[in-house]
């Protein structure tokens, strides 16, 4: 009975280990997020590798042209910009993942109406060396449609996650 106990104790912990791996990998897309959606510029910059690629209409690449392309969303006149992982993903090894999940772009318009665009992001993360988490390649699709009630639900869970204090980027 007792060597049953211990071998199904080593055999479920490495889907814990990975569950926790995952919720790690999770929050920090969330605290990326919250970033943009907070328009602080330094803790976005923070969960960037220095060799990221970011690929959209072109590719950016490393934390100076990632920053300088993005640099609408930390203005007064931002659109508003938020997304959440649906899904993430986590290697055998824990050291590279992937979340995916739907985003939101509400723009105003010089009229002061808004347009609202949906899609889905996908990003890539590498643990660091140091512990951190940082994105090397990020893309995103813009929908054709706006998602269904429940994926758009995913945008206003709460976010049950550890306050992610940003680190300065080397």
């Amino acid at each position: 009975m007792r060597t049953s106990l211990i071998l199904m104790a080593v055999l479920l912990l490495p889907g814990f280990a990975s569950a926790d791996i995952a919720n790690e990998v999770r929050c920090q897309e969330i605290a990326f997020s919250q970033s943009v959606e907070t328009k602080d510029v330094v803790a976005f910059r923070s969960f960037i590798a220095t060799d990221a690629r970011f690929i959209g209409q072109s590719v950016q690449r490393g934390v100076a042209e990632i920053v300088t392309a993005w640099g609408v969303f930390f203005t007064d006149s931002a659109p508003d910009f938020k997304w959440r992982p649906q899904f993430v993903e986590v290697l055998e090894d824990g050291t590279l993942a992937l979340s995916r999940g739907p985003y939101r772009l509400i723009i105003k318009n010089e009229d002061g109406t808004t347009a609202e665009r949906w899609g889905t992001f996908n990003s890539i993360w590498r643990k660091q060396d140091d512990g951190r988490w940082q994105i090397v390649f990020d893309a995103g699709n813009e929908a054709a449609d706006p998602p269904g009630d429940e994926v758009q639900a995913i945008l206003d869970q709460e976010a049950d996650c550890p306050v992610i204090h940003s680190v300065a980027a080397p």
